[in-house]
Formats: structure tokens, sequence, C-alpha cells
């Protein structure tokens, strides 16, 4: 069977306390293999590594029973405490260079890289696994300062082979536009977490197999 276009990359939102756990299994489950979950990113802010350690336990195992990948935003330090599969790097959390060494070789190390294609071509060459570019939309999750053009996923995706990320304020709606533009990856989050979870993967879903249509039709 061929690799899917594209793929769904699902980001936390800050509180994963409480009934969480059950909203993430529920996601996970809803995914589908014509644009399937293949990662989740743990991104909590302002509690220590202890009660991170703590939250992020019961969701990587729910991760790990769906063979979706668990990764860590920012912190090489937690990702190493958890033996994540990776770590998601901004521009100041830390070089690859160093994740690898204290992650191993197998890990997954994807760096922020904003509408920069210089930033992108610097995370290629020092070994990270994907690059990440956005906001491409107005965002709930995060103040952005960014806004690529969708362009820019098409210039990377002809000359590189590492995967591309797009990220900010994707919607079903909306991400038709960033899949025909050559995303190997939709980073969302709050188009999943503010309400039917289940709902909102197979809404990805459809939508990103129309627009793989597409894609396919026109390359």
């Amino acid at each position: 069977m061929s690799e899917p276009t594209c793929q769904l990359y699902l980001i936390s939102p800050l509180d994963v306390a409480g009934s969480f756990p059950d909203r993430l299994a529920r996601a996970l489950d809803a995914s589908d293999p014509a644009a399937p979950i293949a990662a989740f990113q743990f991104r909590v802010k302002g509690v220590d590594e202890h009660a991170a350690a703590r939250l992020a336990e019961p969701l990587q195992r729910i991760c790990a029973d769906r063979d979706v990948a668990f990764i860590v935003n920012d912190s090489i330090a937690l990702a190493k405490r958890m033996g994540a599969d990776g770590v998601h790097l901004g521009q100041d959390d830390g070089v690859v260079a160093d994740a690898r060494q204290r992650l191993g070789r197998d890990a997954q190390i994807g760096v922020t890289c904003h509408d920069s294609r210089h930033l992108a071509m610097e995370a290629g060459e020092a070994g990270a696994d994907y690059v990440a570019f956005g906001a491409f939309f107005p965002s709930e999750t995060k103040e952005t300062k960014h806004r690529p053009e969708p362009e820019l996923l098409t210039w990377w995706s002809t000359l590189f082979e590492i995967p591309c990320v797009a990220i900010g304020g994707i919607t079903a709606e909306n991400c038709g536009v960033l899949v025909k533009a050559g995303a190997d990856f939709l980073a969302v989050s709050n188009a999943v977490w503010r309400g039917d979870e289940a709902e909102a993967v197979r809404a990805f879903t459809r939508a990103i197999a129309s627009a793989a249509q597409d894609r396919a039709g026109t390359s």
C-alpha cells in the first residue's frame, strides 16, 4: 500500500489532566489509513519536569498502544526521561546535535522554522527529521509572528526529502490548500480539542483525502 499523501500530527492542549487521556484515546481511535494520525506532541507549560512526566505517562502509553509517535515539545531532558519517540525544538529550545546525542539516532527530531527557508535548510543540514512551517492561519493556541504562504511547502517538498509539517490555525475547512501545496503532516490542536475530537479527526480525514485526490490529479 502506498504511503498516505498527508498525515495528522496532533498537538495537545495545555491542560492534559482530568479526562484528557480518554479524549486522546478517542481521537486516536478515529484515525483512518487515508490520513492517519502519525504523531502526538505533548505540550504543557508552567509545570516542572516531575509534574510533566506524571501527566505524560498515561498519554505515552495510549500512543504506544496505537503505534503513534509520542513527541515532547521543547524539552530534550523530558524526552530523554520519558524515553519518548522524539522531541520538537523551537528556535530557542536547543540544537539538533545535542538532541541527537542525548536521545539517540532513532529519535524523531523536529524543528520550528517559522517562514524561513534558511532556518529550514540549516535544520536539515543539522540532521532534523522534519521541519515545521507556520503559522499559516491565525492561531488560537499561541501567539504567532510569522505567516508563510503555502508556496513555501511546495518549494520545500520539491527540493528536499525531509518531511515538512504545516502548523498554525489549521482546520478541516482550510487545510486543503496546505495538502495541495505539499505538506507531509498537518499539526493540529484547537481544531480537534475544542469540540468532539473523534468527529474532528474524521472531518480532517475527509478533507485531506479530498485535497490529496486533487493534488494527485494535478501532479
